[in-house]
């Protein structure tokens, strides 16, 4: 997998597996709740080594040289190892204690390989029913994982969660649709651009015309609805976990206002956030919940 992972699992001990994972985490915490004060203590470290999960899955997908469908292979392997016996890389090492502790199926874990698998065989979608697909495989799973650790096992909040962490997904295509086709990925329905008169030739001029401006408008119209029908969520959890659901919307809806205000240009500039704007959001999500007033977007 890694020159990491070559170390001899006598190595790693249960401390050093789970600084492993907390070091990874912290290191990308601007994109992740992991950099949340509102997580209970006691859960940072189950949160630390599922982020270095997910992490390290993606890592193999999209990084890696060589076979990247082996490494997903014998990853997927290690895995199993998590539910039988004993597995050898570190980040699963930490794992396996949070797998124990709140009795998480393997299911989320199983699928955020199979989406990275996608990944190396699809590059393009040809509907929106397709690429929710590929979502429910890379981004849902997060959310029910986040669940997991608070103790919500019911299917139907699962699916609330879906509704939030495909819009997630979503506002990040429409955010890095020229990284994506660097990287020779297109994640806009193919029938979309079809709709709309955009072509694959005009994201390779990266024209910026009303087809395009229209086609984005319509993605994000449907974002949106996602991340509207993901709220019912929140009147259902509590505590730190509805802070954060609450947070992780309110962070994406506000980078589809920011794709909307430039004008949906996502082709020549990148929409960020400003650190004060997450501020405020931070500030008046808090104040909301504290407050027991209904968020909204």
């Amino acid at each position: 997998m890694s020159s990491i992972a070559d170390r001899h699992i006598g190595v790693w001990t249960k401390s050093e597996s789970q600084q492993y994972c907390r070091q990874l985490a912290r290191s990308h915490y601007e994109n992740f709740i992991v950099g949340s004060r509102l997580l209970p203590r006691e859960k940072r470290q189950h949160v630390y080594n599922i982020y270095a999960y997910s992490r390290t899955v993606d890592d193999l997908g999209d990084e890696s040289d060589g076979d990247r469908t082996q490494l997903l292979n014998l990853w997927d392997q290690d895995l199993e190892r998590c539910y039988a016996s004993t597995p050898h890389h570190p980040v699963l090492l930490a794992l396996q204690e949070t797998i124990n502790i709140f009795n998480i199926p393997k299911t989320p874990f199983k699928k955020l390989i199979i989406a990275n698998k996608m990944d190396q065989e699809t590059k393009r979608y040809p509907t929106l029913r397709k690429l929710l697909h590929y979502s429910d495989n890379s981004a849902n799973p997060c959310g029910r994982l986040f669940l997991y650790l608070f103790g919500y096992r019911d299917e139907q909040l699962h699916l609330l969660a879906d509704q939030t962490c495909t819009a997630l997904q979503l506002t990040n295509f429409w955010q890095d649709i020229v990284r994506d086709y660097t990287m020779g990925r297109i994640y806009i329905p193919q029938e979309h651009m079809d709709t709309f008169g955009y072509t694959e030739d005009d994201l390779r001029q990266r024209k910026l015309n009303r087809s395009f401006q229209d086609l984005m408008a319509y993605e994000l119209d449907i974002t949106r609805q996602m991340f509207r029908n993901g709220l019912a969520l929140l009147d259902h959890v509590s505590g730190p976990a509805k802070t954060d659901i609450a947070l992780f919307t309110r962070g994406g809806v506000a980078v589809l206002d920011a794709i909307k205000t430039q004008n949906y240009d996502v082709l020549d500039q990148r929409p960020r956030i400003p650190r004060f704007q997450k501020g405020k959001i931070f500030l008046s999500t808090w104040v909301s919940i504290k407050l027991g007033r209904k968020i909204k977007i």
